[in-house]
């Protein structure tokens, strides 16, 4: 195939989810006339809200600051399931002609940056037919997040072969599988879980045993916040909105530096906040106290409580136990006792995947995430004209993403206007730790499959998000660790 028969675009947006078309918003906005193309593996836009199906899944995170800066939430939901998040999505996406820009069933297999060409060459797998195409883009823009869409993690279980009922793991749940009037359990004490649990007792299975090897830290949250539902009717719905996402970014700023500095003392709330959820006599330290500190891991959230009160009604019931062997009819445990279910849920984690398992390649030489420092969280040290997403874990994911498209838009005014058709990183001589500062299963568990941070600013992986917008937005766009270059590619034509 010839230089003349590849399409070229300006920017190519690797996934049509929540980052992804934060991106198009931006270019379409702050930069008409770019030339760029979201591909999205799926048949339908949304990421994890679409490719995620189990029952009751929902956003932990209130959508006033999950949801985007400049399209306001207005459904007197905070805390929303999967099917609110994705008209929400899916209704921004056709607001601002983001949907013509997407092509469905477009997987991409690798990207290849070549800098004699000074471009990326991608090649692309139209799943709908089975073809392979090649596109070209100046730059590459992957929000394709860091799990594995395809495949969760489940540890090995012993017997699991003897087992004679229904074992799913929620990320490839099936659509048919009737759980009314039956007994489950769900392995796993994480956000899935603690969704799970209450959404299948109250759909109808006769009774749901949470089944977790360690407790984790949940709260309970109001589905509905009443200040945010009043403030647009003083305010008008732009105001309005404005000004709730404002204090919910307080708060959670809030929330986390004091459990942070305070352990101890937010141990004790978040175990009296349980106690008085829960049945009187209900073994809370047992149960729901955890070994380690608050924010050690993330904190899970249920929304009115349900977990809680689906335990106080005698639906739902929590044991905190390992699994010595699964039996013909459940699991039994280490104590010696035994469930019977006659499904059993492996809610036990999900499997990271940096750049959605895409082959990336700089000149030729495969790219090792870890090999890599991430600038700003957003770019690999050494990588040039690539910028990946990787959200918040102690705030809404969503707040992330907004600085991250505005540097974006603005490193690429600043290209423009200068000239420059690349950019690349420089890391300095400095230590380096894990990009995710968490003990969570799968952060533990990601080895190579994530780049390194530094110590400083603009290495460190940013926590606190009045913080970053300070450093990333209030700091000019350019610096001496970010070096740009002029470089004339052969001739190709645009989309």
């Amino acid at each position: 195939m010839s230089a003349q028969q590849v399409e070229h675009v300006e920017v190519l947006v690797i996934g049509a989810g929540i980052s992804g078309i934060a991106a198009a918003h931006q270019l379409l906005t702050q930069r008409p006339g770019t030339s760029f193309t979201i591909l999205e593996g799926g048949s339908a836009s949304g990421g994890t809200w679409d490719l995620f199906r189990y029952p009751g899944i929902r956003s932990d995170s209130d959508l006033h600051t999950y949801g985007y800066e400049f399209k306001p939430w207005t459904d007197s939901k905070a805390i929303a399931g999967a099917d609110r998040i994705l008209a929400y999505l899916r209704e921004t996406a056709t607001e601002y002609g983001i949907d013509r820009h997407i092509r469905y069933r477009h997987r991409v297999l690798d990207a290849a940056w070549s800098s004699e060409e000074s471009r990326w060459t991608v090649t692309v797998e139209r799943t709908d037919t089975g073809e392979e195409i090649v596109l070209t883009a100046g730059w590459l823009f992957a929000a394709t997040g860091y799990y594995d869409y395809a495949q969760g993690y489940t540890p090995h279980f012993e017997g699991r072969d003897h087992y004679r009922g229904t074992i799913v793991h929620p990320q490839q749940w099936p659509e048919d599988l009737d759980y009314t009037g039956k007994s489950v359990v769900v392995i796993g004490s994480g956000a899935t879980a603690v969704t799970l649990v209450p959404t299948m007792a109250e759909g109808g299975a006769r009774h749901v045993t949470m089944l977790q090897r360690t407790p984790t830290y949940i709260m309970r949250v109001p589905a509905e916040d009443r200040l945010a539902n009043l403030l647009p009717k003083i305010l008008g719905a732009k105001l309005g909105y404005a000004a709730t996402r404002r204090k919910n970014i307080v708060r959670q700023r809030l929330t986390y530096t004091f459990f942070r500095h305070y352990p101890k003392a937010a141990r004790k709330l978040i175990r009296a906040m349980n106690a008085r959820a829960l049945p009187k006599g209900f073994d809370v330290d047992t149960h729901f106290n955890p070994p380690y500190d608050p924010w050690d891991q993330r904190l899970c959230v249920v929304p009115d409580g349900d977990l809680f009160r689906t335990i106080s009604e005698g639906r739902a019931s929590v044991v905190t136990d390992r699994i010595r062997t699964f039996t013909e009819n459940g699991v039994l445990l280490e104590s010696g006792e035994e469930l019977t279910a006659d499904v059993v849920v492996t809610a036990t984690g999900l499997n990271v995947r940096f750049f959605g398992g895409i082959a990336v390649s700089v000149d030729g030489k495969p790219l090792n995430p870890s090999d890599h420092v991430a600038y700003k969280g957003t770019m690999l040290s050494g990588v040039p004209n690539l910028t990946f997403v990787i959200g918040y874990n102690s705030a809404s994911w969503t707040l992330r993403v907004g600085l991250i498209v505005e540097h974006f838009r603005r490193l690429l005014g600043h290209m423009h206007e200068h000239g420059h058709n690349v950019c690349v990183p420089v890391a300095p001589e400095m230590e380096t730790r894990p990009l995710l500062d968490l003990a969570s299963g799968y952060v533990q568990r990601s080895g190579n499959q994530l780049p390194r941070q530094g110590s400083e600013f603009p290495w460190r992986m940013p926590k606190d998000h009045i913080d970053d917008a300070r450093l990333v937005l209030g700091a000019p766009v350019v610096n001496e660790q970010l070096h740009f270059s002029s470089v004339r590619p052969r001739d190709r034509v645009s989309a």
